[in-house]
């Protein structure tokens, strides 16, 4: 099960699309089915055909997105976060070979987007970096062996 966990702007985000897909694309998508339809012969018009599969994408992900943002519940920062891995944490990591990464624990429904440095908060990385601090280690166990990281530096958007 994810855990409903997602930052404000992770939220805002989401908010943002249903309102993009309800309000833009669903009615413009709407009048291009509606004049596609008007042609006749709708067996083999390509715009009726895409439009109508394009209506049931969004409707589709509207449906989603609702019931998605009814469930989530909005963590903010914290000031008694301060010092420790939590949620909504940026945290730079290093490993034995002198690898550096800069990862954020996030809520499932933000990992997927512009931002690749974002990890699930129910990821194994996420997981093993919790309630750590600078200079600890957090052991991740992966298909390939145990990896050892160690905590450079943990700080939040406020």
């Amino acid at each position: 099960m994810r855990t409903p966990l997602i930052t404000r702007k992770g939220y805002e985000k989401l908010q943002q699309e249903l309102d993009h897909l309800w309000r833009v694309e669903r009615p413009e998508t709407t009048r291009k089915v509606a004049w596609a339809a008007s042609l006749g012969d709708r067996s083999e018009n390509a715009d009726y055909q895409y439009n109508k599969k394009r209506l049931r994408e969004i409707d589709r992900r509207v449906r989603y997105l609702r019931k998605c943002l009814e469930r989530l519940k909005i963590v903010d920062y914290a000031p008694e976060q301060e010092g420790r891995v939590f949620f909504g944490a940026r945290v730079e990591i290093e490993n034995d070979a002198g690898d550096i990464r800069s990862v954020r624990i996030v809520g499932p429904e933000e990992i997927y987007g512009e931002d690749k440095t974002f990890i699930s908060i129910d990821s194994p990385m996420a997981r093993a970096l919790l309630k750590k601090e600078v200079d600890e280690t957090a052991t991740v166990n992966t298909p390939e062996g145990i990896k050892t990281w160690y905590i450079n530096r943990i700080e939040y958007e406020k």
